[in-house]
C-alpha cells in the first residue's frame, strides 16, 4: 500500500511539473516576492523576526498552487494529492512544525489583506514558532492562486 501511495505522489508531482509551462510559472514570481515582503513587514510590525525564504517550501507551495489553479479551486489537499506534510517531505525539507495558507485573488496585495483579515491565516503569518516560509503563486484566467507554506525547519 505504501508503495502505491509513493508512486501516486511521484506521478502527481510529475504531472504538476508538466503543467507548469501551461500556467506561465517561473522560478520566483513578482507576486511571490510581494507576498513575502508584505508577510515579513506584518511580522516586523508585531515585533517578530522575519521568516527566511526556503526554496524547498517554495517548491511544495508552487506545486500545490499549480494543482489549485488546475482545479480552479482553493483547498489544502485535493483527492489523490499528498497532504501538506508529505508534500513538504517530498521536497527534502526537515521540519518540526508546519502550517499553510491558501487562497485566490486578483493581486498579491489583496491576497495578503485577505490573509490578515482571517484569524487563522493571520495566526499562521504571525506564528513566532515558525522560522521559514515558501510561497507559490500561479496565475490562471486573471486569478492568482496562492500558497504560503510555513515551517519550523530543523
Amino acid at each position: 500500500m505504501k508503495r502505491i501511495g509513493t508512486r501516486l505522489a511521484v506521478a502527481t508531482t510529475a504531472v504538476v511539473l508538466l503543467l507548469a509551462p501551461a500556467f506561465g510559472q517561473s522560478r520566483s514570481t513578482r507576486a511571490e516576492r510581494e507576498l513575502f515582503a508584505a508577510m515579513n513587514q506584518s511580522r516586523q510590525q508585531e515585533g517578530l523576526i522575519e521568516l527566511r525564504w526556503d526554496e524547498s517550501l517554495a517548491t511544495a507551495a508552487r506545486l500545490h498552487a499549480m494543482v489549485m489553479a488546475k482545479h480552479r479551486s482553493v483547498r489544502h489537499t485535493f483527492e489523490n494529492e499528498p497532504d501538506l506534510s508529505a508534500r513538504i517531505k517530498e521536497t527534502g525539507a526537515h521540519f518540526t512544525w508546519l502550517s499553510e495558507n491558501v487562497t485566490q485573488g486578483p493581486a498579491a496585495q489583496s491576497i495578503h489583506e485577505q490573509f490578515m483579515r482571517s484569524p487563522s491565516h493571520r495566526a499562521n503569518i504571525l506564528d513566532a514558532d515558525m522560522n521559514s516560509v515558501g510561497i507559490g503563486v500561479v496565475e490562471r484566467d486573471g486569478q492568482l492562486f496562492a500558497v504560503e507554506d510555513f515551517a519550523q525547519l530543523r
